[in-house]
């Protein structure tokens, strides 16, 4: 019971450090932009990216080790449907992932970087498309956990 307690909290609190390195992303790229800033936004994207891969691997271990038998997790539409969200979020966020590595490259050789607005635009569209995508995560797992689209 105390495993499927702590596996709870920190899913919990991964699922929120998820929207909120989401969020830094997003006003880090809407801001006015400023020299160095590449390099906070490239350590905020390792932090989401991290997240990402813990809330994974903490939700898997919640389907072995909790106190609800894996067939719950394994049997239901609505478990695959959030782990599919999750992963789809991963490929969406690829592309601002490389931007920011590119951009990193070019503040390294140019400490007065500047990405072009374009591009600034694009890695937006992107983050709010990972939000809205983020958004069907917690809909599935509460549909999930109430046992729908269960035999």
């Amino acid at each position: 019971m105390t495993t499927d307690l702590l596996l709870a909290i920190a899913h919990h609190l991964l699922a929120f450090s998820i929207v909120a390195f989401l969020f830094v992303e997003f006003v880090l790229v809407s801001a006015a932009w400023s020299p160095g800033r590449v390099v906070v936004l490239s350590r905020v994207d390792a932090g989401f990216d991290g997240s990402a891969m813990l809330i994974l691997i903490v939700g898997f271990l919640r389907v072995f080790l909790g106190i609800k038998p894996e067939e719950f997790y394994l049997e239901s539409p609505f478990f695959w449907a959030k782990i599919g969200a999750l992963l789809l979020m991963g490929i969406v966020s690829i592309a601002p992932t490389l931007r920011f590595l590119r951009w990193a490259k070019y503040a390294r050789a140019d400490p007065s970087f500047l990405p072009a607005p374009a591009e600034l635009a694009t890695v937006r569209r992107f983050i709010v498309l990972e939000a809205v995508i983020f958004l069907f995560i917690p809909t599935f797992a509460a549909i999930m956990a109430r046992g729908y689209g269960l035999g």
